[in-house]
């Protein structure tokens, strides 16, 4: 579930402190304990797709508390931050806010955020790592992860059958001798594996998978790593799939992935759970084949395991500006707490802790995204994170890798460089 960093994340004029504004002490707050209103701010996601279980965590909170009046405003994604950014420069913050994982650093790293004690939410000690370490910084944690979405391997099981493969590969090594024949058979105007060269989700993936890592930290300061052997070996290899497999335009992003997947141009895709049910939307599918004929499957990595995916997702954060901290708090837990898991996993989500996750496994319908999230990563929590990606530094480096402009490692090279150049800067 990919939520784009704004580039409104250095919120402007905002330098809050978070000990001069209170919470400094257990790592929670008791202020507005006794606050009569509350605001919480969602995407229209939960709007849209679970406004019963946000009505639930409501009631919950009123029984509690007798008379709160409790104000809901929603937004889309693209317009959500601005608006924040705007209303954090006043006193008139609200009290829960959404952010997407990848969208809370660059707030946390300005103190726009109220510290929280993880103890009082539900399964907080079973947190998936890679939301966990999203709402995570300098060993103080500003959220609360709401829910999850990873990525898997999604293929057209007819295409597979036509080359003599009837079921799923398990491995990396089976995999790609079934996209051989598939290639072979299809002929050079067919991507047997759609893969935007600009993916920097899957490219990414394929670095950790070999041991690798986009940046590493020692003694407080990081340092780009994507010319490391590890991470260079990653990068390889997934510079071999693009030039295997990929023969579509070598330039774009994956944004509109599910479009093209739906065009039948190609026989898979590395995605997000979603795409794959996309593409066979009737209004999406162009070949009038794909409804029941596609396939979600655990990627398999190159090491051997699993291949390691980027997990997506969204958290709750407590503007520090809140004066209801406390029963924000309240507010969160009730609706992203034991009892909201279960309503959001009924819904399609991939849980926020492991507990909830292992159940998943032992259901047919959702077995594989739930495996496939137990291997994840996520981005550096490095304080200039949002400007490494604002620039687009890892995009432009899978371009100049995808399209031959540049070798594997004069490309990463340039991009350690670029991201030297930022990481560190709050």
């Amino acid at each position: 579930m990919k939520r784009k960093l704004i580039s409104a994340i250095g919120i402007a004029g905002m330098m809050v402190s978070i000990a001069a504004c209170g919470g400094e002490g257990d790592g929670g707050s008791d202020k507005g304990a006794d606050a009569k209103e509350l605001t919480v701010w969602l995407t229209v996601d939960a709007q849209n797709n679970w406004p019963e279980l946000v009505k639930a965590a409501d009631a919950a909170v009123q029984k509690k508390h007798p008379g709160l009046k409790i104000n809901h405003e929603y937004y889309g994604w693209p317009d959500k931050n601005a608006k924040l950014d705007a209303v954090l420069a006043t006193d008139k913050a609200p009290d829960v806010v959404e952010m997407g994982n990848t969208e809370m650093l660059g707030y946390m790293v300005k103190g726009a955020f109220a510290p929280l004690d993880q103890a009082k939410f539900d399964n907080s000690d079973a947190w998936l790592d890679g939301l966990k370490a999203s709402v995570t910084y300098e060993d103080k944690t500003y959220g609360v992860p709401y829910y999850a979405g990873g990525r898997v391997a999604n293929w057209r099981k007819d295409v597979a059958a036509s080359v003599g493969v009837k079921s799923a590969p398990k491995t990396y090594k089976g995999l790609t001798a079934a996209l051989d024949k598939i290639q072979k058979k299809q002929g050079d105007k067919f991507s047997a594996w759609y893969q935007p060269t600009r993916d920097w989700y899957a490219a990414m993936s394929f670095v950790y998978d070999a041991g690798g890592a986009i940046a590493t930290e020692s003694g407080g300061q990081w340092k780009a790593s994507l010319s490391s052997p590890e991470s260079l070996k990653g990068l390889k290899e997934f510079k071999n799939v693009v030039d295997s497999y990929m023969h579509g335009d070598k330039t774009k992003d994956e944004s509109d992935r599910y479009i093209v997947y739906g065009q039948g141009k190609s026989s898979m895709i590395f995605a997000a759970a979603w795409e794959g049910a996309t593409a066979e939307d009737p209004k999406n599918d162009k070949t009038g084949k794909l409804k029941g004929n596609l396939e979600n499957f655990v990627m398999p990595g190159p090491s051997g395991k699993n291949m390691p995916v980027f997990l997506g997702g969204s958290d709750l954060a407590v503007p520090v500006k809140s004066d209801a901290q406390a029963l924000a708090a309240e507010w969160i837990n009730a609706f992203a707490g034991s009892s909201g898991q279960k309503g959001l996993m009924a819904k399609g989500n991939l849980p926020n802790n492991k507990t909830d996750l292992a159940t998943l496994k032992n259901d047919p319908k959702t077995a594989v995204p739930a495996t496939a999230a137990e291997s994840n990563w996520f981005v550096p929590m490095a304080p200039g994170w949002g400007q490494v990606e604002k620039a687009q530094i890892l995009q432009t480096m899978l371009q100049s890798i995808g399209t031959g402009k540049k070798s594997v490692e004069a490309a990463a090279k340039e991009a350690d460089a670029a991201i030297d150049k930022v990481i560190n800067t709050k």
